[in-house]
């Protein structure tokens, strides 16, 4: 894995801290106790894991103290029951991990801790307490404020991800891609959601990172002014099939847009009766639209969001995913219409990208 000399730095000086600490502890109990033994050889194993990997499942405090002890214990049992110590060092390992994934405590050094055991031939019970169960506890205890101030989260809480509004996948295929897997993965499903989110995001970005308005947009496209007719306006955007004109003023300056919502809500559409007649009479296809509105800026929508050419399109997915906007004009240096950007226009930017991504 590659990380900074700051965060090697930060692993060395906490293994050392949380050992020396656990060490000095330790001797000074054994000494109170009468005990021969005051450290076991997996606690350096543990302090890898605990100052490294703070956000490792298999480092996490109940996987130190639980894993570390119960495996010892398991190991003096099969000291008391095998005399071999070749088949009890076997088992003992073996039982180890049984009992881990049992409670939930898979931590390797635990492994060790029920070797070790064995292997000092270690019959007395009182062994998983002092030294095991004692060094787990110390060491859990300089984790938990060494990481914390160095700006690890120790204990390792899990923040629920919140996947984008374009995320490919959910919480639920995760699973079922873990469940296909079906190996012991040393990293937390949330952590693993969060990280692939972040990959997904870091792609789009390498994919859209410099593609610019002008990339995408709609060039030259069809306008309206002010004093345009709506039956004008209308038949234009029946002629081209589309739902949005920029209204723009003699300088070619963005001064409103104009879309078929806006024609709709002229018409009453809480009265869905004859509005087809209301729609006549607004165009002035028909008679009965005294007092009705004759031209665009009387029903266009002067508060218009517009972007420069220059701006990246990875900037306009929020706009367009969260800010209800459906169309939006384009403008160049001169502040002049150079163009729109249609929804359809950013999906297919985003399809290619999706698409490069891939090949990639």
């Amino acid at each position: 894995m590659r990380i900074n000399g700051r965060e090697r730095l930060r692993i060395v000086l906490g293994a050392l801290a949380g050992v020396l600490l656990a060490a000095w502890a330790s001797r000074t109990m054994a000494g109170s106790l009468g005990s021969a033994a005051w450290m076991v050889a997996p606690l350096g194993a543990s302090a890898v894991l605990v100052f490294a990997l703070p956000a490792s499942p298999l480092a996490q405090p109940w996987s130190v103290i639980g894993g570390n002890t119960l495996s010892a214990l398991v190991g003096i049992i099969c000291v008391n029951l095998i005399g071999d110590p070749v088949p009890a060092a076997a088992l003992a390992v073996g039982g180890a991990i049984v009992v881990m994934l049992s409670l939930r405590c898979l931590h390797p050094p635990g492994g060790a801790a029920a070797l070790t055991a064995v292997l000092a031939q270690a019959a007395d019970y009182r062994y998983a307490l002092f030294p095991v169960l004692a060094n787990s506890v110390l060491l859990i205890m300089a984790g938990l404020a060494y990481n914390s101030l160095t700006g690890r989260r120790y204990p390792h809480a899990q923040a629920k991800p919140v996947p984008g509004p374009r995320s490919r996948f959910t919480a639920a295929d995760l699973d079922a891609a873990l469940a296909h897997y079906n190996q012991v993965l040393d990293v937390s499903p949330d952590d693993l959601e969060n990280l692939l989110h972040h990959a997904e995001m870091a792609a789009y970005r390498r994919s859209l990172g410099e593609l610019r308005c002008r990339d995408i947009m709609t060039r030259e496209p069809l306008s309206a002014t002010q004093n345009m007719p709506l039956k004008e306006a209308w038949a234009l955007m029946r002629q081209h099939r589309i739902k949005a004109l920029p209204v723009i003023d003699q300088a070619r300056g963005v001064v409103g847009i104009v879309t078929v919502a806006d024609f709709m809500r002229q018409l009453e559409m809480d009265q869905p009766e004859g509005w087809g007649g209301r729609l006549r009479a607004l165009i002035g296809l028909a008679p009965g639209g005294g007092g009705r509105p004759r031209v665009i800026a009387q029903i266009m929508t002067r508060h218009v969001r517009v972007v420069s050419a220059s701006r990246y399109v990875i900037e306009l997915i929020p706009l367009f995913a969260d800010g209800g906007h459906h169309h939006i004009p384009v403008i160049d240096e001169e502040r002049t219409l150079a163009g729109i950007i249609t929804q359809t226009d950013l999906v297919k930017a985003l399809s290619r990208a999706v698409g490069a991504g891939r090949e990639a």
